[in-house]
């Protein structure tokens, strides 16, 4: 693999990563209940999705999970369920806004393992993530002369600039964590929020 060929797919990464999904929904999500604690372990979830994803699909696994209907049906379904499940938790905050409980919640046993499980699973169980990665690896692999190192690479390198996207998205979210925490704003943001989660559901299962 050239320098060439790969900076024009680092290009393509970036774009991936900018462009907003229930990933970054669920890690603001996390980062406005739980501050910088609490988005770092949402982060550390989804980035860990991201890698299990990219190497299933470099691997050649995420082609036989593609080509099954029935698993990748199930994939689907199972993905929209979830996200559904945390767009009707984010509305329902929404309404009876409590900052003291939120806190309370925030700070209770298990809390970061609770935001580590979201995040692992709104990646993990979003079968577009698969299929972006098989749609556009394909396009820098050469067979017979790019290996299984060049297709772990550029997985990892997607896995990782987007990594580097949302731990920015943690660090802008905790910088302006006293204004996101005024009632109006975190009402504002948990419907659009819960409703784009929700919206993101709907796509899933009408795909």
């Amino acid at each position: 693999m050239t320098w060439t060929s790969y900076s024009a797919f680092l290009l393509i990464a970036v774009l991936l990563a900018v462009a907003p999904g229930p990933d970054t929904l669920v890690l603001v999500r996390n980062a406005l209940a739980g501050g910088r604690h609490g988005g770092m372990w949402a982060w550390t979830g989804i980035t860990l999705g991201n890698l299990v994803q990219g190497s299933a699909a470099a691997l050649g696994l995420g082609v036989l999970i593609a080509r099954s209907q029935t698993v990748f049906t199930v994939l689907r379904w199972v993905g929209a369920a979830y996200l559904l499940v945390l767009g009707v938790q984010t509305l329902r905050a929404a309404r009876r806004r409590d900052r003291a409980a939120i806190e309370a919640i925030a700070q209770r046993p298990g809390g970061s393992f609770r935001r580590f499980r979201e995040g692992f699973l709104s990646d993990v169980t979003n079968p577009k993530v698969l299929v972006v990665y098989l749609s556009v690896l394909p396009q820098f692999l050469v067979p017979g002369v790019t290996t299984t190192f060049d297709a772990l690479l550029l997985a990892y390198t997607v896995a990782a600039v987007g990594a580097v996207w949302l731990l920015g998205v943690v660090v802008v979210v905790h910088r302006v964590q006293d204004w996101l925490g005024r009632r109006r704003v975190r009402r504002a943001i948990d419907t659009a929020t819960g409703t784009a989660l929700l919206g993101f559901a709907a796509a899933m299962v009408m795909e």
